[in-house]
């Protein structure tokens, strides 16, 4: 099956079970309608690459459809059917912006040539938007001064040379995904797809769909048929974040997935191949998981061929003023806002503190520090209270074990963050970098009051 999708708009169901017959044969994904008012409505809910509607139709007419489809702007070609008569409607409605014309009668070929021309259009341009994703990666990740991260640099290059499964440890917000990332980068697979999932967002039945796909109408809902994750990263690489967070059911489909190399969509009993790199990553230790029984030890030993442990924050402060440089430079952009100096002393602040939260948090500190700058200067004034929510900057009154601490300090951040925000909790996950699911989570678990 290629991954184009047409709908045939014509009101003679003859000409619309020919055109999905030759466009199957050819493996086309083929819909039909038979007025423009059911392609407009179907618009709305689907998309498609290419549209074929007859130029004389009953009500709505081929150029008004195309005048619609424009108007709406959806995102999908159009091309005219018509007879021998109308050719210079159908050519007036080329310089309206269709993309060609077919003739009724005409060899059928002539039209699948026109439909492979969009084919390669589409390629390059996902093509391009590949190119151009792995230009703006990497750009501050591969410029550091800490020995540990360096040598985790040197360990990602070699295990990209390899197809083996990677896992990737380390406390949330140390950058786990863009070390994925750059090992698909400096692989031999750096110019097929790069999919991320997060475990932790989807629910088991979403997640399995999600990963795996459905066929239309597999469940209540599936208005269409949708490929999965494993389809979409075929010949590439898979990333499953948080994947410490599965179910265990979710864990034995994902175990046959890895190790048949294939899978099934919900719905179908058709078996798909599968040639993936898979990286997982996650913030739990997975050896105690397994000892507990919430991880099988068959996936564990699947999916860590090779372990790449991220260091923390804290134990690479030398990259501070790196970090510091290029997220100013990031949200200069982004807030088109310019920042011409640090205020003298802001700069040990930063660096004396341990970073919970790991370069999320610094992001987010750094974040405030630009919306709160006057005059291009970001001032020592507009930081956070630290020490409201690092009790590693205050003197103990009692030995508490490092998880405590931990704890402690992740909810009076998180209290913190939610009273800058007025108690949008929306605005304060997007601060933090996590899902509205995850803080509403953490909320749940420190009993905080929104």
């Amino acid at each position: 099956m290629i991954d184009f999708k047409i709908l045939v708009v014509d009101d003679e169901t003859e000409f619309t079970d020919v055109y999905k017959i030759i466009f199957a044969d050819k493996g086309f994904d083929t819909y039909s309608v038979s007025s423009g008012e059911e392609c407009l409505e179907l618009l709305k809910d689907q998309s498609f690459d290419l549209v074929i509607t007859d130029l004389k139709m009953g009500g709505m007419n081929g150029m008004e459809l195309l005048k619609a489809i424009h108007e709406h702007k959806y995102n999908c070609e159009v091309m005219l059917v018509t007879g021998y008569g109308t050719i210079e409607s159908a050519v007036n409605a080329m310089k309206l912006g269709a993309f060609g014309y077919f003739i009724k009668g005409n060899d059928p070929e002539v039209l699948l040539k026109e439909i492979d021309k969009l084919v390669k259009i589409k390629t390059l341009e996902q093509d391009n938007m590949k190119i151009r994703s792995r230009l703006n990666d990497f750009n501050y990740l591969l410029d550091s001064n800490s020995t540990k991260f360096k040598n985790i640099l040197t360990v990602s290059e070699k295990a990209a040379l390899s197809n083996s499964n990677i896992l990737i440890l380390g406390e949330s917000g140390t950058g786990k995904e863009v070390i994925a990332k750059y090992i698909h980068h400096v692989s031999q697979r750096k110019d097929e797809n790069f999919v991320a999932v997060n475990c932790q967002i989807f629910s088991d039945g979403v997640l399995e769909s999600e990963l795996f796909g459905h066929e239309k109408g597999a469940f209540t809902g599936a208005i269409e048929r949708r490929i999965g994750r494993f389809e979409e990263a075929n010949n590439g690489t898979l990333f499953l974040d948080e994947i410490g967070e599965l179910s265990l059911n979710t864990q034995v489909k994902l175990l046959r997935a890895i190790e048949n190399k294939s899978f099934e969509r919900i719905g179908s009993n058709k078996n798909i191949s599968t040639n993936i790199r898979l990286i997982s990553a996650t913030n739990r230790k997975l050896s105690e998981e397994v000892k507990i029984g919430r991880f099988r030890e068959d996936l564990f030993y699947r999916i860590n061929t090779i372990t790449i442990e991220v260091p923390s924050l804290r134990e690479r402060k030398e990259d501070i003023p790196i970090l510091l440089n290029f997220f100013l430079n990031q949200l200069q952009q982004e807030m088109k806002k310019k920042i011409t100096k640090v205020e003298d002393g802001l700069l040990d602040l930063l660096t004396v503190y341990d970073y919970p939260g790991n370069i999320r948090e610094l992001k987010n500190i750094i974040e405030r520090l630009v919306v709160l700058a006057d005059d291009g200067t970001i001032r020592k004034r507009d930081l956070p209270d630290l020490k409201m929510y690092d009790d590693s900057l205050q003197s103990p009154e009692e030995i508490k074990s490092l998880k405590d601490i931990r704890q402690n300090a992740e909810e009076k951040y998180i209290r913190n963050i939610l009273a800058m925000c007025s108690g949008n909790v929306s605005e304060a996950a997007r601060l933090m970098d996590i899902s509205r699911r995850q803080l509403f989570n953490k909320l749940v678990e420190y009993n905080i009051k929104h």
